[in-house]
């Protein structure tokens, strides 16, 4: 059996977001997969990493139930929305908290990092505005670099596959439902 997390870093549960998280995990679920779920805005827990990584900031209980979840997980998949070319910073604080040196990685005398989280997959889905040629073409992927290449491949997650959805704002019933449809098959395929 599969054990599957979901990590949705949308502050707003009427967003768009919860709704393909939803759809994601109601299939997965008939898929047969164990799945868990983190919708970071329900954490409570101090986003800013005080000391950076010079001093431990003691870990809050939710935080120490995620990392829990992460380290149990075999494929991860995060929902959220791309703000300013990142991820809402809610996400951002939740990342900078959990995937720690001695958690998601360890220093070693190399210039590379230990990748403590080898054998676990990922999925990111990202909503935005910005067409996704303008994204690649123009901003460089940011959002995108960060999280996959900057934090999961970082840590030792492979491979990591892209969802991109865009536009979210003003898109019609029907292009959200094909998503939503999409979701679906996606959490039936378990990818």
């Amino acid at each position: 059996m599969k054990n599957v997390l979901i990590i949705v870093g949308h502050p707003d549960k009427e967003s768009f977001n919860f709704g393909l998280a939803d759809a994601y995990q109601e299939s997965a679920v008939k898929a047969g997969a164990r799945v868990e779920r983190i919708n970071i805005r329900d954490l409570d827990f101090n986003p800013n990493l005080g000391y950076g990584y010079r001093k431990r900031t003691n870990l809050e209980p939710d935080l120490l139930a995620a990392i829990e979840q992460i380290k149990q997980a075999d494929h991860i998949v995060w929902f959220f929305p791309m703000w300013w070319f990142g991820a809402p910073a809610i996400m951002k604080g939740f990342i900078d908290r959990t995937f720690l040196p001695g958690i998601a990685f360890a220093y070693t005398d190399s210039p590379f990092p230990q990748r403590l989280f080898k054998g676990k997959t990922s999925r990111i889905v990202v909503t935005a505005d910005t067409p996704r040629w303008y994204d690649r073409w123009v901003m460089g992927k940011p959002a995108l670099n960060q999280l996959k290449k900057g934090t999961l491949e970082f840590s030792g997650i492979k491979p990591v596959r892209v969802t991109y959805i865009s536009p979210i704002k003003d898109s019609k019933a029907d292009f959200r439902e094909q998503w939503l449809e999409r979701m679906q098959r996606l959490g039936a395929e378990l990818k």
